[in-house]
């Protein structure tokens, strides 16, 4: 896993002090997964993500989502060829390895939705015909908390989509330092150069699928998602795409580890970022955080 921890250094470099949080980004790409990022404006949620492609070696395109955006804007359109009489289709910025959808949560639902078929099946349907989107197909949207004027919440089926939620955060004080010396940040995107090839990358995402994950941890993975359903702090618990979600998430956090194998650790890690906007907190209710800690790893 060198290649990996050289991704992991040279993003590091420019997303300072977001160690653990650039490791999960990278983790939710080998696991075939969508990034949702949801922070404050200038947190370095776009630079993470164009940092990501270059170090991935991924075409990159980035949406910003307004309230006027409209679904053809992000899929394509097709438009009349007065030379062949006839209908050509016009790609959109969907067709891309790396789709940045940026304050994607400023969009209206019908435009938010445009993205649910690419993100789910890796096509959009144009026609009636099916188009495959380049692979691999990644998206990292990101959102401005609800709080903020003019934003419309990601309806769950959109949320379900995303296989990890994160949040960068502030700074500690010596990464703020260097971003304001000009050492970090979007300033130095210049100097990350590709490490993976399209070969390499889809080689990496084919060995999560091939890691191993014994009975006594999958009866690990069954036991916290039947502690969400049954503990009452949430309106309802993981689904089973959630577990298949996590377990994959956790496959891939092995084998950044250089294991083969998913150890509880594993699934620790990954299971906040996977679970969290998953689960709705009622209002005298426990914490995702809470739920995991109280799950024990034998049962």
């Amino acid at each position: 896993m060198s290649d990996v921890n050289q991704a992991l250094d040279a993003l590091s470099q420019i997303i300072r002090g977001k160690k653990q949080e650039v490791r999960l980004s990278i983790c939710c790409l080998l696991a075939r997964g969508h990034l949702l990022i949801e922070d404050l404006p200038g947190m370095g949620k776009t630079t993470l993500a164009h940092g990501l492609a270059q170090v991935m070696g991924l075409d990159y395109q980035r949406v910003q989502f307004t309230s006027d955006l409209l679904p053809a804007d992000i899929i394509g359109t097709s438009l009349f060829d007065q030379n062949s009489s006839s209908f050509r289709f016009q790609q959109g910025p969907v067709f891309t390895q790396l789709l940045l959808a940026d304050e994607i949560n400023r969009a209206s639902p019908r435009t938010q939705s445009a993205l649910l078929e690419a993100m789910e099946e890796r096509q959009v349907s144009i026609d009636g015909k099916a188009l495959a989107l380049p692979e691999p197909f990644f998206v990292i949207a990101t959102q401005n908390p609800v709080s903020q004027e003019g934003t419309f919440p990601l309806p769950e089926s959109q949320l379900d989509r995303f296989l990890m939620k994160l949040s960068l955060g502030y700074p500690d004080s010596a990464a703020e330092k260097a971003i304001l010396k000009g050492e970090a940040g979007r300033s130095e995107l210049s100097r990350l150069k590709q490490l993976f090839s399209d070969q390499q990358l889809a080689d990496l995402q084919k060995q999560v699928g091939q890691v191993q994950a014994r009975d006594m941890l999958l009866d690990y993975v069954m036991r916290l998602i039947t502690a969400s359903r049954e503990s009452g702090n949430f309106y309802a618990g993981l689904s089973p795409r959630a577990g298949l979600a996590l377990l994959q998430a956790a496959k891939a956090w092995a084998l950044m580890a250089g294991r083969d194998y998913v150890i509880p650790e594993d699934v620790q890690a990954v299971f906040i970022p996977v679970a969290g906007h998953r689960l709705q907190q009622r209002e005298q209710g426990g914490s995702v955080r809470e739920l995991l800690a109280s799950v024990d790893v034998v049962g």
